[in-house]
């Protein structure tokens, strides 16, 4: 349910039920989980793209599988509901934790936890045919995964919540001006302006990408001094590193640098 190729310091990670619009099964929850989880802790992978198969990156929950619920017992259908939440939390840690940057190659659908997921990337690109909508509240739900806490960040409490009560489905036009997506493009461009910024970041100094991650991970929920302190760690780690020494003689030898993520 989830595929992984690892080319040039990229690892494409490809959601793979097509047939479902990769919705949500138990196997693919726990499938993401175990691939991010690995791709994490590699080092020979500096970036990570996470796309879905078949023309749409990720209708969300399988309403069938939801119906199917509805036969359990009251007890029995709220731990499965539970079990089914908790497996995705693990994907949504590794995706903010792991120091590479993580980017959403989006066509398609992009609906409930699909929507959430993007927004919990560091960066966006979609096709200029892809569409979102938040949906739960068509199938008398709320968010879960995460999908509250990088909404209400990426959009603002206001628009985060007309999106949860009124489920209305946008185009990757509204989801550039709304800061979901980072870039639109042409559907047929989609896969190559993908891996062109992914190959760009694979190629830089991936040890800084974790630093500035890690900060505006916690700039949101920190106390102004705690911040600058921070600011100040990360900075003098990030300046301990082989690729600020190249950076710094690249620009001081006036030629580009080339960084190896150390």
């Amino acid at each position: 349910t989830v595929l992984c190729e690892v080319r040039e310091g990229v690892a494409l990670v490809t959601l793979n039920r097509p047939e479902a619009r990769n919705a949500l099964s138990m196997e693919l929850r726990l499938a993401l989980g175990e691939v991010l989880g690995r791709l994490e802790l590699d080092d020979k992978v500096r970036c990570v793209v996470l796309r879905g198969a078949g023309g749409h990156f990720m209708a969300g929950g399988d309403v069938k599988m939801m119906h199917q619920r509805l036969s359990m017992d009251r007890a029995e259908r709220y731990r499965v509901i539970l079990e089914g939440i908790h497996a995705l939390h693990l994907p949504i840690f590794s995706i903010r934790r792991m120091g590479k940057p993580v980017i959403a190659s989006v066509e398609g659908a992009a609906a409930g936890f699909g929507l959430g997921l993007v927004a919990a990337c560091d960066l966006a690109i979609a096709a200029d045919d892809a569409f979102f909508t938040l949906a739960y509240c068509h199938i008398g739900a709320s968010p879960d995964g995460g999908t509250s806490y990088f909404v209400a960040r990426t959009m603002g409490m206001k628009l985060a919540l007309e999106l949860a009560f009124l489920g209305d489905r946008f185009d990757a036009a509204r989801a550039k001006e709304l800061g979901l997506v980072n870039w639109v493009v042409p559907k047929a461009e989609l896969q190559a302006e993908t891996w062109k910024l992914a190959s760009r970041l694979a190629q830089g100094p991936t040890r800084a990408y974790a630093n500035a991650k890690a900060l505006f991970n916690a700039a949101l929920n920190q106390t102004m001094e705690t911040q600058l302190q921070m600011e100040a760690e990360r900075m003098a780690d990030s300046m301990m590193t082989e690729d600020h020494a190249e950076g710094v003689t690249a620009f001081v030898e006036k030629r580009k640098p080339e960084f190896k993520g150390r």
